[in-house]
This record gives C-alpha cells, structure tokens and sequence, in this order.
C-alpha cells in the first residue's frame, strides 16, 4: 500500500473490511474468527489514538498560543470560533428540520415494526433516559461547572474530561504570555519539542491505519444483526444521511467562496480525517489526524490549527445536533405526538444548547436527544420507547455523523484562519510520504 495515497489507502481498507465481514459471515465460525483475531487491530488503534489526544492538546494548544505573542489575538481567534461553531450548530439543526418535515419518515414505520423495536432495545434504553435526566436537572449553568478541573493530573487522565483539559491549556497558554520572555523560553522550548514528538507518534500510528479501519469494518458488518429492521428503518436513517449530506455541501460552498479554495481542494485534504472519523465514531480519536490534515494539507497555520480543533472536537457537534432535529421530529411522528412550529423552534434552541451543555458528558448524542424531546412535552414514560425506536440504526448514523462533526471543525479551522490572515498554501511535507520512506 505504500505507493498509495493514504486517503485511497483508508478507502480500500473499509471496502476490503466489508467484504471481510460479509464473507465471514457465510461460514460457520467466521464471526468468532473476526471477534477474536481480526477485530482487536482497530481497538488496537484507536486506543493509541486515544492515547496521544490529552498530550496533543496540551502541547500544540499551549504551543499555539505562545506563539501568538498577544493576548489580543487569542481573544479575536477564540470569539470568532466560538460564534462560527454556535452559527453552524443553528444552520445543522435547521436543516435536520427542514429535511425530516418534507420526507415525513416517521409516517413510513408500521406499528408492528414499532413493536419489535420497543420489544428489543427498550430495556438498554432506561438507564441512559435516567442519565440524561440526571444531566438536564443539574442546571443551565453546570458545564461551566465542570469544564473548570479542581486537578489537572485527574482531568488528563480521561479523554471524557477533554474540555477541562481544554481549559487549564488555554489558562496555563494564557499565562504564559503574561510572563517574562526569558522565564518563558525554557518552558515554550518543552512544549515544542513535546509538540513535535507527538506529531511523530500520529505518524508511526497511522502506518497502522488502513489495516486498522479493515478490522474496524469487518467486525461492524459480523456484529450486525436484525437486517429487517434495518430496511425498516431506511427512511430515518435516509433523512439524517441526506441532512449531514447538505450540511457538508454548506461547509463546501463557504469555503469556496469565503477562502478561494476549491471543493476538491478541500475534501482531498480533509478525506482521510473524514474516512477515520466514520471507521472510529471519535471525534476526539480522529483528532490528531484532523489538526495534521488541516495545517499540513489545508493550509492553516498552526496557532489556529491547535485552538480551533480541539475545542471543536469538544463542543461542535453539527451532524450530531442535526441528527437530534431528525431523531425528535422522527420519533413524534412515529408515535403521533403532534408537534407545533412553536415546538421545533424549541427544538432548536433546546439542541444548540444542549451540544454545549452535554460535550464534555459520555453518550452526549443520547443525552441531547432526552433533553430536546422533554422540551417539546413528549411524555416521560416514551422516553424509553422513542429511543428504542432508533436505538437498531444509531451506530451507523454515528458514524455518519462523526465525519460531519469533523468536517465542521476543518471548515471552521480554514474561515478563523483565513479572518485572521493565517490561511496560506499549503505547505505539504506530504504526509503520505512518510509512510513510503
């Protein structure tokens, strides 16, 4: 594979896990075959993903804004981030509702379907009602709460705790910048080095990659089970696809006619990112190879690189808020529970919020959805049955919509960056020649 470009690389490797998979599948002992000798290679990976995402984020971040030498700048990167990152949360919901309200898939699932659904994942469903619940009676204000660590070494020591990682960086970056040049120098020079040698091991683990998506695959396709209602369930997962579908093509045209940069320009940058990001479901796994992807292939230097990445894959949840607008509108429809123009404006403004009150909180797709469907009055006791109603299909659609929570974070990178003259040429070192030297 060494003289293929690594995007062609991935591509191959899922198309080949499929076909793995499938042919397992014909054969008595195939799937235990899979499960126990193909399968551990991708959580292999994504577990060295996982590992270097704390330290990344500490060094490049840290790195980044000691570079910016002002204060100022910092404030004029981080407002606009934050003000994009809420505008395309808005614009995603807006589509999911528009998409899910022309299709009307939930007029397209038979009662009995609905049956067998509630009957089959109904009972995985309770706890997760009752931490979502759990979440939404803290308070408005309580991810603010918790995106301030009381210890920064507990904090690294899970990716769940990434956004109060996020936050000592940018106090520790801030700091630094208020200090002496000359007490400064010895740690910047740390974190440079740091920062380098992490930027290597994203290399070293991405030899692995395209074997590693193949296991990924093939193990999805032999865990796949109850393919009817999976064609049952065609119509949702068709309109959620279609909604990340148009949202992407959104972040396309911005870009082109914001920064001059071409859709193939773009995409060919982003593709491998994008192609990890469905095989792995992890915008945080993803995200040491969407910032490289990103400085190296897209042209943004790196004190935008490593502000704008990993606070997007922390809090800019477009395809999943998306998918939350489809999934409401969906589940009312399919169990007759009436919704007012009043009510999807609430869903709105529910999801938006919810995608930054839930970021840093495990299983904030499922959380989301609780809060915005008990903030349009769908009774507490179909909580449960709504979520079993699309429980079969959520691990596909997650996949999906992974790649658009990272495609956002790109777009996002490339418009801060070119605001704030810090988009160029890229200067490729070509990644992919790494892995043929």
């Amino acid at each position: 594979m060494g003289k293929i470009a690594l995007h062609w690389q991935i591509l191959g490797g899922m198309i080949l896990g499929v076909l793995l998979g499938l042919l397992c599948n014909q054969f008595e002992g195939g799937r235990e075959f899979i499960l126990d000798w193909v399968k551990p290679v991708g959580t292999v990976f994504i577990k060295l993903l996982k590992l270097i995402a704390i330290p990344l984020i500490l060094a490049s971040l840290i790195k980044g804004i000691a570079d910016l030498k002002d204060i100022s700048k910092l404030s004029s990167i981080g407002g606009r981030t934050i003000g994009l990152y809420l505008l395309t949360t808005v614009i995603a919901i807006s589509i999911g509702l528009m998409v899910v309200n022309i299709i009307q898939p939930g007029g397209q699932i038979a009662p009995e379907t609905i049956s067998e659904l509630t009957q089959t994942y109904s009972g995985d469903m309770g706890t997760k009602v009752e931490k979502a619940i759990s979440q939404k009676n803290k308070g408005p204000l309580q991810f603010v709460v918790d995106m301030v660590p009381d210890n920064i070494f507990s904090a690294a020591s899970s990716n769940r705790n990434m956004l109060q990682v996020i936050f000592f960086s940018l106090f520790f970056g801030v700091s630094l910048l208020l200090i002496k040049p000359e007490s400064a120098k010895p740690i910047i020079d740390f974190f440079n080095g740091l920062n380098d040698v992490v930027l290597k091991m994203v290399d070293l683990i991405m030899l692995m990659a395209p074997y590693a998506v193949l296991a990924l695959l093939a193990s999805l396709v032999v865990e796949t089970t109850n393919t009817d209602i999976f064609t049952a369930l065609g119509w949702y997962a068709g309109s959620v696809i279609l909604g990340l579908l148009l949202m992407i093509s959104i972040y396309v045209l911005v870009i082109y006619f914001y920064t001059k940069k071409s859709p193939s320009f773009f995409i060919k940058g982003i593709s491998p990112a994008q192609l990890l990001a469905f095989s792995t479901s992890s915008s945080a796994a993803t995200l040491p190879v969407t910032m490289e992807r990103v400085e190296e292939h897209l042209g943004v230097e790196k004190e935008v690189t490593s502000f704008v990445c990993p606070l997007g894959a922390t809090i800019n949840m477009d395809g999943t808020s998306l998918y939350q607008a489809v999934a409401a509108v969906f589940i009312c429809q399919a169990l007759a529970f009436n919704l007012s123009f009043g009510d999807q404006l609430t869903i709105v403004l529910t999801a938006t919020l919810a995608s930054i009150g839930s970021a840093a909180v495990p299983g904030a797709g499922m959380i989301m959805l609780v809060i915005v469907l008990e903030s349009i009055g769908l009774p507490s006791e179909k909580l449960a049955l709504g979520l079993a109603l699309i429980f079969a299909v959520d691990r596909p659609l997650d996949m999906c919509r992974t790649v658009t929570n990272v495609t956002g974070d790109a777009a996002v990178a490339m418009i801060v960056g070119k605001s704030v003259g810090k988009l160029s040429e890229p200067n490729i070192k070509n990644w992919d020649d790494n892995y043929r030297n």
